[in-house]
């Protein structure tokens, strides 16, 4: 059964069993209603205590009935029904009880929770605003300021911050069922509260939701839900309850059918999926306990800073004790911003510097789990290194190479046992970027392979698999994004016009922008390597840009001048004068917003069809994932490729015909012409 009831002697006890995470699908819905019938006729009965089996409190809504029409009873009567029982109930809560959960605990008279439960109402992040009271009970409970907060920026808080807010009514200490038993027993032996419904809001400063509409709308970057999630809450302050009700559950239906609502549904479905890979089912992955990173750099630091922060004990290990004590403070430095920003204690910052044991000795890795090299990226120099771990890691020990362009097999090559050793490509910071790229080579073993997607869990990181190329599969659309950028210079766009264009796309900066603050000499040493392959890599401002030593941001001029000390971009007469000598004899033409972004965009999609025709990458949702988490990608427009395919491929085909016909892109390949033509992308081999 999903809901059951047992009794302890005058309080009913309500269990909700339904694994995974107890979302509230339609049949536990339908038990939630039986069960407030049956406890209502049950004179027996004084009050009644709503407990979840497993690992969590009703964590929401159930996925698998996302996107098809709502089946009776409707959430919002659940917990009408649940709030107007004649009888005291107590939400006991652990785990989380988010969305859906939430709303129904908020139907209860009473919630307790264990210290380490956390509660929130996270619609906005899909799209949508809470539909079942959540946006109309909450600031009648915790005041209008909190609610805004708790429902626009879809984060949820801790037992003990939602305590200090008023949502819940205790903490528990120690076992939650005997806790919440003994306080609905106090419940029924007094007059219980108001129910929320019927309580009033505590008004607002006149200028209240002014501010608040321009807070939530910087922190929104063009997405709606969070917009329409304050207007909620304030109709709630503004209106009676029923009135706002329907105001919530209107503007509930509504997000649901949107763009939005459906690109962020295809990314959580996306994000769920990405850590467990099907074709990975039944591999266990080789443990990993423990890890090294050869390097101290700044991306070695970041790695070694996000192996700690998941509670793995680091050795760092670099080519001299210089270059060791330097590694340990770039690893200090990382803890210690942490700390400024409050994100974590000064104990807990010493602790996981305590962690990283710093050395010049490779001989202390001979135990060592797991060893992931971040040096220099050239090819002599980490095969040098893996020739070192070869020597003296454990024949089972897992190596990883962290490269962002060169080949995995060719810094592998020569390798005892081949096996062990696969690429991890962390993206900049390595403590905070979300994506992990993990490039099998040739002879990568499937337990070395889902070791590493059971570290990027780990690490709380979203694993993408990629195939072996140059710049796999971000750096690779990347490439196509930056030469495009180019073209549109060369045909009478400015930088400015391309970055504020891109900007408006939902990007958080622009090319040119980012070009300047990752730094210009970095895709030039790319390029370097690319032609010397015998490529031709597209960047002629690019390239005489790198050749005067305007290297960005760090030098003061790029693709922008740079005051010293400050990082606002200023329109360069320099960069101007470079392009119009690299314009001269073209086409020129003016470009609005939407053209700059098709012309970047679009071509995006053509390259990102190759790589899933060529399996680089596994599943279109693969090349989503890496375009949000690591390149600013909008989550709202759902990743590239589901961009295109709801934009429709037909017209994309189309555009890029165009583009072509006049020299500003590549013509639109085989294989997105087949997925216009199917309506969907398949991988080779696929379905």
């Amino acid at each position: 059964m999903t809901v059951t009831i047992t009794h302890e002697g005058a309080i009913a006890v309500v269990t909700i069993d339904n694994p995974p995470v107890n979302a509230l699908s339609q049949a536990l819905r339908q038990g939630l209603v039986e069960a407030v019938s049956a406890i209502d006729a049950d004179t027996s009965v004084s009050a009644a205590v709503l407990i979840c089996a497993g690992r969590t409190f009703i964590a929401g809504a159930d996925v698998s009935e996302f996107g098809k029409p709502p089946v009776p009873p409707h959430l919002p009567d659940v917990v009408a029904g649940i709030e107007g029982a004649s009888k005291p109930w107590v939400a006991a809560i652990h785990g989380s009880a988010l969305g859906g959960g939430l709303e129904v605990a908020l139907g209860c008279a009473y919630r307790v929770a264990v210290a380490s439960a956390s509660l929130g109402l996270p619609e906005v992040k899909l799209g949508l605003v809470p539909g079942a009271g959540g946006t109309v009970r909450l600031p009648r409970l915790i005041g209008a300021a909190a609610a805004v907060d708790l429902v626009t920026s879809g984060s949820p808080v801790d037992a003990a911050k939602a305590a200090a807010m008023g949502l819940i009514d205790a903490v528990v200490e120690g076992d939650l069922l005997p806790a919440a038993i003994a306080f609905a027993r106090e419940a029924a032996d007094k007059l219980g509260p108001q129910p929320i419904s019927e309580r009033a809001v505590v008004p607002v400063e006149d200028d209240f939701w002014e501010r608040a509409e321009k807070v939530v709308a910087a922190k929104a970057r063009r997405e709606i839900a969070p917009l329409r999630a304050l207007a909620c809450v304030r109709r709630a302050t503004e209106a009676d309850f029923s009135t706002a009700m329907a105001f919530e559950r209107e503007t509930f239906l509504e997000l649901r059918g949107s763009a939005q609502a459906a690109a962020l549904r295809h990314v959580f479905f996306a994000e769920r999926a990405a850590p467990r890979p099907p074709e990975l089912a039944g591999v266990a992955p080789r443990a990993v306990r423990s890890a090294a990173v050869v390097g101290g750099g700044t991306m070695g630091a970041g790695i070694a800073a996000a192996l700690r922060d998941a509670g793995l004990p680091v050795v760092l290990v670099e080519r001299d004790e210089a270059a060791v004590e330097r590694g340990l403070a770039n690893i200090s430095q990382i803890f210690d911003a942490s700390v400024k920003r409050g994100r974590i204690s000064p104990d807990v910052a010493a602790e996981r510097l305590a962690g990283v044991v710093g050395t010049d000795d490779y001989g202390l890795l001979a135990d060592t789990d797991l060893v992931i090299e971040a040096v220099f990226e050239d090819l002599a120099v980490k095969r040098a290194v893996f020739a070192k771990l070869s020597e003296v890691c454990r024949a089972d020990a897992v190596l990883a190479t962290n490269t962002s362009y060169l080949d995995p097999d060719e810094i592998g090559e020569g390798l005892a046992r081949p096996e062990r050793f696969l690429g991890l490509h962390f993206f900049s910071p390595a403590h905070v970027m979300k994506l992990l790229e993990i490039v099998p080579a040739q002879a990568t073993a499937p337990d070395v392979l889902a070791a590493g997607f059971a570290l990027a869990r780990l690490l709380g990181k979203i694993p993408v698999r990629a195939g072996i190329c140059d710049g796999f599969i971000g750096n690779r659309i990347l490439k196509v994004a930056r030469a495009q950028a180019e073209r549109l210079l060369l045909s009478g766009a400015t930088p400015a016009a391309v970055d504020a264009a891109m900007r408006a796309f939902g990007l958080p900066m622009g090319p040119f922008e980012a070009q300047d603050l990752g730094g210009l000499d970095i895709a030039a040493f790319q390029r370097k390597a690319a032609r010397e392959r015998g490529e031709t890599p597209f960047a002629p401002v690019a390239d005489r840009l790198c050749a005067i030593g305007r290297f960005g941001q760090k030098a003061n001029a790029g693709w922008y001048d740079y005051r010293p000390g400050e990082r606002t971009p200023q329109p360069s007469d320099v960069v101007a004068a470079i392009i119009a000598e690299e314009a001269a004899g073209r086409p020129q033409k003016t470009w609005d917003d939407a053209a700059i972004a098709d012309a970047i965009v679009l071509p995006m999609v053509n390259e990102a069809a190759l790589i899933l025709d060529e399996g680089v990458a596994v599943r279109a949702a693969d090349i989503d994932l890496v375009k949000i988490h690591g390149y600013g990608f909008p989550r709202w427009r759902g990743g590239p490729m589901h961009y295109a395919q709801a934009r429709g491929l037909a017209e994309v085909v189309a555009i890029l015909d165009r583009l072509s016909a006049s020299g500003l892109a590549e013509p639109p390949c085989a294989a997105l012409r087949r997925a216009a033509e199917d309506n969907g992308f398949t991988p080779p081999g696929g379905p």
